[in-house]
């Protein structure tokens, strides 16, 4: 049965006696690992109480698993743990000492019938397969998880205790749970009467036969008489003295002082309990809880804490949706004549990133500042799209009509010798298309380079103070390597009002192309939708390496080549800027590093510095709140327990003390000798 909590449980993981593990994934698709108490253990309270000491032990451990989010009050109590912590799950239930196994193995057995405590052992009446006597019980079948070979099968006796010996029962409020004994004290072979079971289940002791009497002699032939008293042997014989029972006592005495240790222990932590405590870790798993306006979550589009979304929370706030609006007059190419008597307007759409703190943003040429064939075409298609909807022409003579007027056909400005009218758009976070207005940004192009240079364009936006990228190495751009892109994408049917939002995507570098212009190009194996040229390609630091174009070459016109940023760096010298980050994105970086390292006081601190400069960047924000979260976790985990290290001090001295006699004890044997 699946657990209940804030998941949706997909798939259980691991079983064992006490419990379960599942995938599961939360309200904003990010795939964790759930590890839950299930049956009789929900309902016993020590073992609730071992299982939230074992979280939290774990939490606190260095390098220990750290979970994202609990409920340790629950019916079923559940411990969350960030997917890509591997084995956290196994951890936790492995320090309970009950290991998982695969949900599709056999059945181990609920708490209530398998973790008992230890009853007498029960020998068979007949060994099996060469396996010993002590090991097979009267059915047959091998006993404690020991199959006829003698190899453990699972290494969990059916008593449902470890095998290993350690226990997994202690006192009330310890945290251990109360059931189930240590089973390292398993009779030996030469260990006293055996146990046998009758019908009815109920044990006897079959005694060992007594020793047989000592014969006594024959009659004899008659003789001389006997006196008694002729010999001087003695006829009483004196009996031995007892002999001492020094094993006894010893066993005794290590007893009474492993019981007066482990008391002790107890006493001294239910004093000390809380008052010298070093402050929890506290879990470090909290996701951010505040949803950009933009959309973009880079905790939901890779795993959190990871190298990738470490790259995106870097860069994205530095990424910008382009718009570039045209407007212009169809002529007869011969005549002049207008093939339409009002302009004809039409918008590209693509991405691009800000380079600097004055404004300038690289994009792709061919979106901002087409070639004139390119804008024609462009144009013929709105002109022949607004005749289908006046029913002056069909649908499936749309393309047609365009190929027999493109190469007939200028288009130009309102005058005939003057170039169509364009205006170019920005927006950060998330975009509306078609807008013109706040929070739209305006600009201009100030450079461009051909599409077999590069295919790249400088536009100068009149907001400075925009959130940047930084430039990286073109080298990360290797056959083999991988990348991340990331670029503006939207799943809305009417492209011209839709909403647009960051996308990205891991992809892999799969070969080098030069037959695209003078500057070579990297193809990708993926691409993330027809808006994403002038998007980037990341190295694990965020840094851009690459600028997306299309691939004419195939792959249908996806947005799946690469410009490297050398192209970029060039197009930036020639327009005579250098590329640089603001003050603001500089204390961007180090907040985010003190996000992804945990020191959560100087991450709040920087990132809502950032977040109240007011340039944009909603991530600062989401991250700034995040950590704020983790903060809280880390005030409200429970307390560390020291329990463990008293009881184990206090049994290590019992075990000192019991060594110690012993040595006296064979010391004085010798001395007798």
């Amino acid at each position: 049965m699946q657990p209940e909590g804030p998941y949706r449980f997909t798939e259980a993981s691991g079983v064992c006696q006490v419990g379960s593990a599942w995938w599961a994934v939360d309200s904003q698709d990010r795939l964790l690992t759930v590890a839950v108490l299930e049956g009789a253990a929900a309902a016993d309270q020590p073992w609730r109480e071992a299982f939230t000491n074992a979280a939290d032990t774990l939490a606190q451990t260095p390098g220990g698993p750290r979970y994202v989010n609990a409920d340790f009050a629950a019916a079923r109590p559940w411990v969350a743990y960030p997917a890509e912590v591997e084995n956290a799950a196994d951890k936790l239930f492995g320090l309970l000492g009950m290991p998982l196994r695969s949900p599709h193995l056999e059945p181990v057995g609920d708490l209530a019938t398998r973790a008992m405590p230890a009853t007498t052992p029960v020998a068979p009446a007949t060994p099996t397969s060469g396996v010993p006597s002590s090991a097979v019980p009267a059915s047959g079948q091998p006993a404690s998880g020991v199959p006829a070979s003698g190899v453990p099968a699972s290494g969990v006796p059916a008593s449902g205790v470890p095998a290993s010996g350690v226990p997994i029962s202690g006192p009330p409020g310890s945290g251990i749970p109360s059931s189930g004994v240590p089973v390292s004290g398993a009779p030996s072979s030469g260990a006293p009467p055996v146990w046998a079971a009758h019908a009815t289940g109920s044990p006897v002791v079959a005694t060992p036969p007594a020793d047989p009497p000592a014969a006594h002699p024959g009659p004899a032939d008659p003789g001389p008489p006997h006196d008694p008293f002729a010999s001087p042997a003695r006829r009483i014989q004196p009996s031995p003295p007892p002999r001492p029972r020094t094993g006894l006592r010893l066993g005794v005495a290590a007893l009474a002082l492993a019981v007066l240790a482990a008391g002790g222990g107890l006493a001294v932590w239910a004093v000390t309990r809380g008052a010298d405590a070093p402050p929890p870790a506290g879990p470090a798993g909290a996701f951010p809880t505040a949803t950009p306006a933009a959309g973009f979550r880079p905790w939901s589009q890779a795993a959190p804490y990871s190298a990738q979304e470490r790259a995106l929370a870097t860069a994205a706030p530095g990424l910008v949706f382009v718009e570039a609006v045209f407007n212009g007059y169809l002529r007869d190419g011969r005549t002049g004549a207008l093939l339409n008597p009002t302009p004809v307007t039409f918008q590209r759409r693509c991405s691009g990133f800000v380079v600097d703190p004055a404004g300038h943003v690289l994009t792709n040429g061919q979106c901002v500042a087409p070639d004139e064939p390119v804008a024609r075409e462009r144009a013929l298609y709105t002109l022949g799209r607004i005749l289908v909807a006046g029913k002056k022409l069909t649908p499936g003579a749309l393309d047609g009509w365009v190929r027999s007027r493109t190469a007939g056909t200028r288009f130009t400005g309102k005058e005939p010798d003057r170039p169509p009218s364009s205006q170019v758009f920005v927006q950060l976070n998330q975009a509306t298309g078609g807008l013109t207005g706040t929070p739209a940004i305006a600009g201009e192009v100030v450079r461009t380079r051909a599409a077999d240079a590069g295919d790249l364009a400088l536009v100068k936006v009149a907001r400075p103070d925009l959130p940047g990228v930084e430039l990286g190495d073109a080298a990360a751009l290797t056959p083999g390597g991988v990348v991340v892109v990331a670029g503006y994408h939207t799943v809305d049917a009417d492209f011209r009002d839709a909403t647009y939002t960051l996308r990205s995507k891991t992809v892999q570098v799969t070969a080098t192309d030069t037959g695209q212009g003078a500057v070579p190009l990297f193809r990708i194996g993926d691409d993330i939708g027809i808006y994403s040229h002038g998007g980037v390609a990341l190295d694990p630091a965020g840094r851009v390496v690459g600028v997306l174009t299309n691939d004419r070459s195939g792959a249908g016109g996806a947005n799946r080549a690469v410009v490297p940023v050398t192209a970029a760096r060039e197009l930036l010298a020639e327009a005579g800027v250098a590329p640089t980050l603001g003050d603001a994105d500089r204390l961007y970086r180090r907040g985010l590093d003190a996000y992804f390292t945990g020191r959560d006081a100087t991450a709040v601190s920087q990132l809502d510095a950032v977040a109240r400069g007011g340039n944009g960047n909603e991530l600062a924000e989401a991250y700034r709140r995040s950590a704020a979260d983790r903060q809280q976790l880390t005030a409200a985990a429970p307390e560390q327990s020291n329990l463990p290290t008293v009881l184990f001090s206090g049994l290590g001295g019992a075990l000192l003390a019991t060594l110690a006699i012993g040595v006296v004890l064979l010391a004085r044997r010798r001395s007798r000798r």
